[in-house]
């Protein structure tokens, strides 16, 4: 794609960047930027030949600041599709690991999308924090993921202060992964894309549906107890077939996906 779409999307190597490309208001989302990110995560999700995902943000300011206000005042309200603020909020069925790569501001909708990403990498420069409070609002299903990564109280503070805050607390807090300098972050995402390409696909999938899946259920020993699909294909895959017989012969393995 050229640099004068909205969202601009990048394969290589089996794995989908996805930048979203409005600095002049911040990375903030039409209804248009919504719809863009809703069906790259679609094909993002039906195709096989991809294994991951990077979210960021174009520029050096934010990775997204939520809502463009000024549309949204102009509709009387947002235009979202069905899997919610960037077309992954309110998503819960993808399997295959996404990281935010918060290069920048992170407030209203963009914490929301950091919160529906598996791991995250700020630039030590990011404000992050949920303002909706602030101006008569709601961070509406972003209240539903903090509230379930967070500690309550913390959660509370986040949510009803609507202030915002460092990369270090988002760290504290344990919202993102790791805060490092401008100067290094993109290193430090590759550094991260890298050790999630080293791992077998089929794998990740296991692991993120059985993490999740498994909290669902109403208790440790229920968890335990519960069927995992994606679990069952990895362990006949030939990929676990691979993965062993790589250590044996002292090799790195060839991931298939199958």
């Amino acid at each position: 794609m050229s640099d004068d779409e909205t969202i601009i999307l990048e394969q290589r190597n089996g794995v989908l960047y996805l930048t979203i490309n409005r600095p002049d208001v911040l990375n903030a989302l039409d209804p248009a930027s919504h719809l863009k990110l809703h069906q790259a995560f679609n094909e993002f999700s039906d195709n096989d030949s991809l294994k991951l995902a990077v979210l960021r943000g174009s520029g050096n300011k934010a990775f997204c600041v939520g809502s463009d206000l000024k549309v949204r005042s102009e509709m009387g309200g947002d235009d979202m599709p069905p899997t919610g603020f960037g077309g992954l909020a309110e998503r819960f069925d993808l399997k295959k690991p996404i990281i935010a790569a918060v290069n920048g501001h992170a407030i209203g909708g963009g914490l929301e999308m950091v919160l529906a990403c598996d791991m995250a990498i700020a630039v030590s420069t990011a404000k992050i924090g949920l303002p909706e409070a602030k101006i008569g609002l709601a961070a509406a299903g972003g209240l539903h993921r903090l509230a379930r990564q967070l500690p309550m109280k913390a959660a509370m503070e986040v949510a009803l202060t609507g202030q915002l805050f460092s990369a270090e607390k988002a760290l504290a807090l344990g919202l993102i992964n790791s805060v490092v300098a401008r100067e290094e972050f993109d290193t430090v995402v590759e550094g991260l894309v890298d050790k999630l390409l080293a791992c077998a696909p089929l794998s990740h999938q296991a692991t993120k549906e059985m993490m999740q899946k498994g909290l669902e259920a109403s208790s440790l020993e229920a968890a335990f107890a519960t069927s995992y699909p994606a679990y069952e294909a990895m362990l006949e895959s030939e990929d676990a077939k691979e993965g062993s017989l790589a250590f044996l012969e002292k090799r790195t393995p060839v991931w298939k996906g199958k």
